[in-house]
């Protein structure tokens, strides 16, 4: 009977890593999900990964930036290294940087930016907006313009409503003594 339970497990840890990235080593875990490492391959751009994708090793590759939703399928995913890599901090990395807010923000502050040259000062975690360049969520100049001056008029429209009524307020009480 161990002669069949060992075959099942070996079968059972060939069909997890069947869909392993070629660059890649991919482990099945005893608790399920993949541990896959990646690391130090040259990559480019990311490899497709398997759906049950839970440790992810990145690390010390040319990765620039990421698309959009990269990890949107893996919904295992505890654990992203994508350290030592030649990030490109623009608008693009915006994903990458609210994944990992939202899971292990401490990791923002070891992923570090090679362009452009405003960037390079900060790890990923403490760049503003304005370092990331315009993503879109800034408000544009002009409408931010149009919105002081009704601002301004505001405050001026109140002021001389309020010296009116002050002025009121004055002749009426003589216009009583």
């Amino acid at each position: 009977m161990p002669a069949w339970g060992a075959l099942l497990l070996l079968w059972a840890t060939a069909e997890a890593t069947k869909d392993c990235p070629a660059p890649c080593t991919c482990q099945a875990l005893e608790t399920m999900g993949l541990w896959v490492d990646c690391r130090g391959q040259g990559l480019t751009s990311l490899p497709a990964l398997p759906a049950h994708t839970r440790h992810l090793l990145l690390a010390n590759n040319s990765l620039r930036s990421l698309p959009p939703g990269a990890f949107d399928h893996l919904p295992q995913l505890q654990t992203l290294d994508v350290t030592q890599n030649p990030w490109h901090c623009d608008c693009s990395l915006t994903y990458l940087r609210l994944w990992l807010e939202d899971r292990t923000p401490e990791a923002l502050l070891d992923v570090h930016c090679s362009s452009p040259n405003l960037a390079t000062i900060y790890p990923l975690g403490q760049l503003t907006g304005y370092e990331l360049g315009n993503c879109g969520w800034q408000l544009q100049a002009s409408w931010a313009y149009q919105g002081i001056w009704w601002d301004v008029a505001l405050v001026v429209v109140t002021t001389v409503g309020l010296a009116l009524l002050a002025g009121l307020l004055c002749t009426a009480t003589e216009s009583l003594n």
